[in-house]
């Protein structure tokens, strides 16, 4: 046969010569296979660095992003509380995340921070935070990487980050655009200095901070820590509610209870230094929704309807407030007040620095029944927030006046039914703000179509 005469249809249809349509179709196969490899589709790049291959996947946001591991955006020590440094930790990473580069693993703050900055106590990310399942679980979205990684073939560029009032949220923007020129952009690391990342402008929507949050989770030890505790206050108010059970002579034949027993967590911001600055804040801001007394607040967690007492009150309170027993006195019936002290976990605590205790606090918190805590708090604020995601993931994206899994209440806000305000976090918010400073407009319902998945 003349191949040179044969007409591409009919090559098409050679049915009659299965060897000649294998051997075409192969070579078909061939060239699409080495057009994919060199020519992607957009929004999957694939790339060789160091001996392997990476594929970045598209964000689940508007934007597509490539993490690149290549350029890097290193920041200061991290400090201040536990949540303002969580809340620091993603600004960094977000910013990062704008750049398009990797965020060299920061160093957080083992203490608090005060004045004295020569006594904080560095801490690396990895120490309480798990590093691989970070990376896993914001995979194609924001990246951590190792001072390892670096190939210093280049001196970082040092960005300094303005101050005061002239420096805006536009000019702060702007400055973040420059970088990406190529001018700053051939740089391998981009070091910012000058300023601490929770004071850095907020340009990320609550959604991104959301996704962040749920890539922290710690690491096994502290994790194990957590555990104890939630088992500690399980075991004490299954104990209780078997004494009413006997009573009414409903154990099983066993002597065993039906359901695990369901815990309350309240975080009590009743310390003095929260006393002086809530009220200049209530003075300053003309809002007189923001400090509450251990009165008050035992007040209103007495009115949350639906509650099956006995019920174990876990009271997460500064240490300075565990050698004052009149935080457990002045409870209702069947609302069981405990704090470390009283649970017999301090012991747990007192083995770990400022900023693991605060971590272990935060989760036993979080994983609570039923939450209860103050709106113009930062740590209340992203446990809500942390909720408010596990909620919306069971579908549920309104809280108010069903009995919900998971339900949170700000005490500092008077709600309908004369108790403390069911509260969700508005997860359409352009910002951070009503998070990081507190606010008093809270409401029991969220925005589940700004989720990120």
């Amino acid at each position: 046969m003349d191949f040179t005469n044969l007409q591409f249809p009919k090559l098409i249809h050679c049915h009659m010569k299965p060897i000649i349509c294998r051997c075409f179709v192969l070579m078909i196969f061939i060239l699409v296979l080495r057009t994919v490899l060199l020519y992607p589709f957009p929004g999957v790049h694939w790339f060789q660095q160091r001996g392997s291959f990476w594929i970045s996947a598209s964000t689940a946001s508007n934007s597509q992003l490539d993490v690149r591991r290549d350029k890097f955006v290193e920041v200061p020590q991290i400090v201040w509380g536990l949540n303002n440094q969580k809340i620091a930790f993603a600004r960094a990473i977000l910013t990062a995340r704008f750049l398009n580069r990797t965020l060299l693993m920061p160093s957080l703050s083992a203490s608090l921070f005060y004045k004295e900055i020569d006594l904080l106590e560095p801490i690396s990310f990895d120490k309480l935070f798990h590093l691989e399942k970070f990376n896993s679980l914001c995979y194609g979205f924001v990246h951590v990487g190792r001072y390892s990684d670096l190939l210093n073939q280049t001196k970082p560029f040092e960005l300094q980050k303005g101050s005061g009032r002239k420096w805006t949220k536009e000019r702060d923007l702007n400055q973040l655009k420059q970088c990406k020129e190529h001018s700053i952009d051939k740089f391998e690391v981009i070091r910012i200095v000058g300023k601490h990342p929770f004071l850095w402008h907020d340009h990320w929507p609550v959604k991104d901070y959301a996704k962040i949050f749920e890539c922290l989770v710690l690491v096994d030890v502290i994790e194990n820590e957590v555990m104890k505790v939630i088992s500690r206050i399980r075991e004490i108010g299954v104990k209780e509610r078997s004494k009413v059970d006997i009573a009414k002579n409903e154990l099983n034949s066993d002597g065993s209870v039906d359901q695990p027993a369901p815990y309350i967590a309240v975080h009590m911001r009743i310390e003095k230094d929260w006393m002086i600055h809530c009220k200049k804040r209530e003075k300053k801001s003309n809002i007189s929704q923001i400090c509450s007394s251990k009165e008050e607040v035992m007040e209103m967690v007495a009115h949350i309807t639906g509650l099956q007492r006995p019920i174990v009150v876990y009271l997460a309170v500064a240490d300075s407030l565990l050698e004052d027993g009149s935080i457990l006195s002045g409870w209702k019936d069947g609302l069981l007040p405990y704090e470390k002290k009283r649970l017999g976990v301090r012991d747990i605590y007192k083995k770990y620095p400022y900023l693991i205790q605060s971590a272990i606090d935060y989760e036993v918190c979080s994983r609570a029944d039923v939450f209860v805590g103050n709106s113009f708090s930062t740590f209340s604020g992203l446990i809500v927030l942390s909720r408010t995601q596990k909620l919306i993931g069971m579908g549920i994206t309104r809280a108010c006046g069903i009995d919900v899994g998971l339900a949170s209440y700000a005490y500092n806000i008077l709600g309908e039914s004369g108790g403390p305000k069911m509260w969700m976090t508005d997860m359409s918010a352009s910002s951070l703000q009503s998070i990081s400073y507190g606010t008093n407009n809270i409401s029991c319902y969220s925005n589940s179509k700004a989720r990120l998945l």
